[in-house]
This record gives C-alpha cells, sequence and structure tokens, in this order.
C-alpha cells in the first residue's frame, strides 16, 4: 500500500490510500475511489478507496470477532493501550497537523491546537476507563441485586469534515475506553488523516478493534448505520444527515447520539468593554481555527445599544486584521473551506442576505488576489433582521450577523428562537446577570464570557435540532455500554447454604 503519513505533499504524485479493515489494508470491493482535493490550490492530493455495503458488512463482521478479546482484556489494558496511542500520536503530532492542513484548508496553528487536544482526549479517557462499573440495590439476607455495565461490541462512528483527525481519533476514545471495537467512517472530503490513524493505530492496538472505512454517507455511511451488526452509532455532523441516520438505525433500534449543528447566540451585555468582546467574538467563531467550520460558532451577536457602535467598529477592525491565504503559511489566520460544493454553499448564503437587504459591514466575497482554492473573506453582516435567513440558518463558514437590543428579556426571547440548541454565550461583568441568562438560554452548553473551549470533562451536546446526548464527558464513557442488572437468590432448599 501507499503510506499516507508523510508521503502527501503538494508538487508530489497523488498518493493512492487504502482502507483499513480487520488489521489488513484493502480496495472498495466495488474498486471505486474518491478523490482527496487540496482545497488551497484545487489540486489533487491523492484517493481514497470508495466504500460501500459490501466492505461495511466485511468491517463489522471483523470488529465482532475483535470485540470479544478486546473487552476480555480489562480495563487497565486497555487504558494503557490507549495512553500508549497517545505517546504514539504525539510523536507524529506535526505530520498529522501538516496533513489535515493540506487536506482540509484548515490553518496549521489550528490543526496543532487539534492534535494537543486528541493526545488529552486519549489520556482523559484512559482515566476513566475503570468508571464503567455498576451498582448494587438494598436487598433482604437472601438476595442480591447488582448492576454491571456491558460495551455494545461494534460502535459506528462517522464524523465529518472540519476537524478531521481530532474528530476520527479523539471520539473514538470513549468507545474504545469502554470495551467497544470502534468504525471510523470520516468525513468523505478528508479522509487522509483518519487513514493515517489506522497507520499509527495498527502498531498499538490488535487487528479489528479500530478500523477506519471511506466513502460517501449515502453509500458506506448508509451501509454502516443499517447494518444488524451494529446496536450502537454516533454522529458529528449536519442536522439533515443526522435525520437520516436516525431513520436508517430505528430498523435495528440501534442507540444513536447525535451531534448537530447549531445557530448560536452570543448576547453582549453594556457592560463589558467593546473591544474586548468584539476579540472574543471572533474567537468563539473558530475563524482562525477551522475557518469558521463550527458548530459551535456563536454566528448570531446580539449587542446592547449603548454599545452596539463601539462594538462593531472593534469587530469589523479585529476581522479585517486576520490574513487570509495558504494555511500552511505560519503567517495566515484563515484559508479556504474544506470543498468547492461548501464554497459555493457559503458564498450563495452571503449572496441570499444582500439579497435580503442586510448589509456587508465587512468582507461578503472571495478575497481579492486569491482566485484558486475555496476561499471566503470573512464577513460581518449588519442591518439584519431575526427573520432573515441569515440569522436562522447555519452557514458553517466565517460568516456573522450583528443585531442590536435594548432588553435582556427580549435578548433572550430572541436568541431562542431557533430551531437549534448548542451553545450560548452571554458577555457581561455581573454575575447575578449572568446566572440569569444562563438559566433561561435554551442550549446544551452555556459560556459566560467564553471563546468556545471547553476543559476535558465539561458535557458538551445540544438541545433541539442540535442534537442527542452527551460527549466529552463521563455521560459519554458510560453510553458505549448498556446496563444489566442481575439478582440472585440463595435456593431455599440447598443444604450447602445456612
Amino acid at each position: 500500500m501507499t503510506r499516507v503519513l508523510g508521503h502527501v505533499e503538494r508538487g508530489k504524485p497523488p498518493v493512492h490510500a487504502l482502507m483499513s479493515i480487520g488489521g489488513q489494508w484493502r480496495e472498495a470491493a466495488s474498486g471505486a475511489r474518491l478523490d482527496c482535493v487540496d482545497p488551497t490550490t484545487e489540486e489533487l492530493l491523492g484517493t481514497v478507496p470508495a466504500g460501500g455495503a459490501a466492505d461495511a458488512d466485511l468491517a463489522v463482521r471483523a470488529a465482532q470477532e475483535a470485540s470479544g478479546a478486546w473487552r476480555a482484556l480489562g480495563w487497565t489494558t486497555r487504558a494503557a493501550l490507549l495512553r500508549d496511542l497517545a505517546a504514539a500520536v504525539a510523536e507524529v503530532a506535526e505530520p498529522l497537523a501538516a496533513l489535515d492542513t493540506l487536506d482540509s484548508g484548515n490553518p496549521i496553528a489550528g490543526m496543532r491546537g487539534d492534535l494537543e487536544s486528541t493526545v488529552r482526549e486519549l489520556h482523559y479517557y484512559a482515566g476513566l476507563a475503570g468508571q464503567t462499573h455498576g451498582a448494587s440495590t438494598p436487598t433482604g439476607a437472601e438476595t442480591v441485586s447488582f448492576t454491571q455495565r456491558e460495551p455494545y461490541g461494534v460502535v459506528v462512528r462517522i464524523v465529518p469534515f472540519n476537524h478531521p483527525f481530532k474528530f476520527a481519533c479523539g471520539k473514538a476514545a470513549a468507545a474504545l475506553a469502554s470495551g467497544n471495537s470502534v468504525i471510523v467512517k470520516p468525513g468523505e472530503q478528508t479522509s487522509l488523516s483518519a487513514i493515517a490513524l489506522a497507520e499509527v493505530a495498527e502498531a498499538v492496538l490488535p487487528p479489528g478493534v479500530l478500523t477506519v472505512l471511506t466513502g460517501t454517507g449515502a453509500d458506506l455511511g448508509a451501509a454502516l448505520v443499517s447494518h444488524p451488526g451494529v446496536q450502537r452509532v454516533a454522529f458529528t455532523g449536519s442536522v439533515p444527515t443526522g435525520r437520516r441516520i436516525m431513520a436508517a438505525a430505528a430498523q435495528n433500534l440501534a442507540h444513536v447520539t447525535l451531534e448537530l449543528g447549531g445557530k448560536n447566540p452570543l448576547i453582549v451585555c453594556p457592560d463589558v468593554d467593546p473591544r474586548t468582546a468584539a476579540r472574543a467574538a471572533v474567537a468563539s467563531m473558530n475563524i482562525a481555527r477551522s475557518n469558521g467550520q463550527s458548530c459551535g460558532s456563536t454566528s448570531r451577536i446580539y449587542v446592547h445599544e449603548s454599545i452596539r457602535a463601539a462594538f462593531t467598529g472593534a469587530l469589523l477592525q479585529r476581522v479585517r486584521e486576520l490574513r487570509v491565504g495558504d494555511p500552511c503559511d505560519e503567517e495566515n489566520d484563515v484559508g479556504p473551506v474544506a470543498f468547492a460544493a461548501h464554497h459555493e454553499r457559503v458564498l450563495d448564503h452571503i449572496e441570499r442576505a444582500k439579497a435580503c437587504g442586510a448589509t456587508v459591514a465587512a468582507g461578503g466575497s472571495r478575497p481579492l488576489g486569491l482566485d484558486r482554492g475555496y476561499f471566503v473573506e470573512p464577513t460581518v453582516f449588519t442591518g439584519v433582521t431575526d427573520d432573515m435567513p441569515i440569522a436562522r440558518e447555519e452557514v458553517f463558514g466565517p460568516v456573522m450577523a450583528v443585531m442590536g437590543f435594548s432588553d435582556l428579556d427580549d435578548a433572550v426571547r430572541r436568541a431562542n428562537d431557533t430551531d437549534f440548541g448548542l451553545t450560548a454565550n452571554v458577555y457581561t461583568r455581573d454575575l447575578r446577570v449572568a446566572h440569569r441568562l444562563a438559566d433561561r438560554l435554551q442550549a446544551g452548553y452555556v459560556y459566560v464570557n467564553g471563546t468556545g473551549r471547553r476543559p476535558p470533562g465539561s458535557p458538551f451536546g445540544g438541545w433541539k435540532a442540535s442534537g442527542l446526548g452527551k460527549e466529552n464527558s463521563h455521560e459519554e464513557l458510560l453510553s458505549y455500554t448498556r446496563e444489566k442488572t442481575i439478582t440472585i437468590t440463595l435456593p431455599a432448599d440447598d443444604p450447602d447454604w445456612s
């Protein structure tokens, strides 16, 4: 096979990568392949297999075969192997970050941060691996009743394109720690670093414990989530795809968790420094981490009228300071969005906002001088009303809408007036206001004076159309297990019992 890690570079021949099933490197059964395009240059980096139903079936069977021995190792051994995997990833963190930058267009500094986060996540769940124990129930002297938690066996983990390695590896950690074999299907546009993960993991984990399959959601993803051998599915991505996954998994009554999109509000109160809040607003958009392609981006900004002008001026200044260009260049803050169809979608959102009467205060098009690549200027809209699509639909790109408010009750009502409920952010120096707003905002995660960074162990997950279940926490670890109750009663006529 052609190795991915260390072999993908601009100007070199495209790599011909394979996918990992049961410890073996394979083509897709159909022989079909997908192109991996550098979003900065629009040139071919390589190709990966376009897996389908036959590949899904083979992978599930291999994962089932491996799962029993993986569970039997016990949690202390699994934890040690996860730490070994973390060390192996850390050793090649720089080439992995460079690979993600080439394949996804995310800035190199952001991808280094992703690798650091991934290593922490592996260590976090290695530390939690023994916390899947059950509990006992008080009974009479002749009865013992207790529970135990058992892994599902095979977990399918479908991840999106925006944080390729971090999601492929980090989001498998909890399922591995709790004793499951994991099949990872990466985003079809950014699959290379997931294959690199399989290359790293094959020297650490037993064959079949971690499988990486590449392919489209319509073919491979649908086959995986509807497979009768899969009882646990976890998905990160868009709301429409999440709904389709729930429907497909329902025929097997599989346990599904979903981390979906967001149209997240930021409420800027009148007691804060406008410049500080503006810089935080840009940071929490994740423009310099993933070019605004983040489900947690605070793309709806509600600013108190008394500081609205000062905040908007500071926001525009900060946005115009961002350097857009080749994400491999350390001097640049913003790269391209991940692929051509998404580039068209983001630009279409911008054009529709203009047509609705919103004012482009910054950005609003492809940057001058960048005629190749899927670049979008960091964009700020003013003159936005709550009924405009730009205030209601997730753009998943570097696009913000600034709106004013005079009354905090009205700001909360407007912030909650959405189908989404992933995150919300409040900027204030008043602790009483912070508590009151956090209590009333309809979101699964509320930041106060935050920039989107989450400490390990703080549960993350959405309300409403933004998802089901929690990640990044002990709750996620337990979600990859099933609880069994066992009650044992002393036989009344057994002479050996006294």
